[in-house]
């Protein structure tokens, strides 16, 4: 039987405040697809926190991003509080398509060919929202948060960069032919990781 290997796991850090937490999160998610997302595009970009970051024009993907990004949000701003930081998790899987024979449930289906989505690629975004609560707070909290953007982004792009072996290669002529999945508060193991509320990055 063969043995599925893990695929490859990046932990990003997120730090935002709630004026700024959607923003973040979808030029985050925006920058990982302008990497993964293979169909063809027009290049175009957006700004935040006067970063000028990529921003990938699929409708669908649009809406998608948009939807997790205030999604996120809202759970975040339903339980923050001025006195400490509130933390939450979202994951970007990439998964390829395989052919495999069939379990054999019955004799009409053993033997048979039995497409399955095995995920290559995981991003695990770590999201701490603060909430300042003084003007020198908020000016910290701002520097903070640029500071981490620009450190996430270019740890994308180091990634992307440094790991292409285990991407599958293109076997469909599907105008996607990687499936993807954005999770709000994913069930993955290894999550449980302790962070203050400026959490330092970790290496690729």
């Amino acid at each position: 039987m063969e043995q599925r290997r893990q695929p490859p796991e990046y932990i990003l850090e997120v730090f935002a405040d709630p004026t700024s937490v959607k923003d973040v999160v979808r030029g985050i998610l925006h920058t990982i697809f302008f990497h993964r997302y293979f169909p063809t595009i027009r290049p175009t970009t957006m700004e935040i926190l006067d970063l000028t970051l990529p921003f990938v024009a699929d409708p669908e993907l649009v809406t998608l991003i948009d939807t997790r990004a205030g999604q996120l949000m809202r759970q975040l701003s339903s339980t923050s509080s001025p006195n400490h930081s509130v933390r939450g998790q979202m994951a970007v899987q990439f998964f390829e398509k395989k052919r495999r024979k069939g379990g054999g449930l019955g004799w009409f289906t053993s033997g048979t060919k039995v497409e399955e989505e095995v995920c290559w690629e995981m991003w695990c975004l770590e999201i701490t929202l603060a909430t300042p609560r003084t003007e020198a707070e908020r000016t910290k909290v701002m520097r903070a948060m640029e500071m981490t953007l620009q450190k996430t982004t270019m740890k994308i792009v180091t990634v992307v960069n440094q790991h292409k072996d285990h991407i599958p290669p293109i076997t469909t002529s599907e105008s996607n032919p990687f499936p993807y999945t954005i999770t709000l508060n994913p069930k993955i193991e290894g999550w449980a990781r302790p962070a203050g509320m400026y959490a330092i990055m970790k290496g690729v």
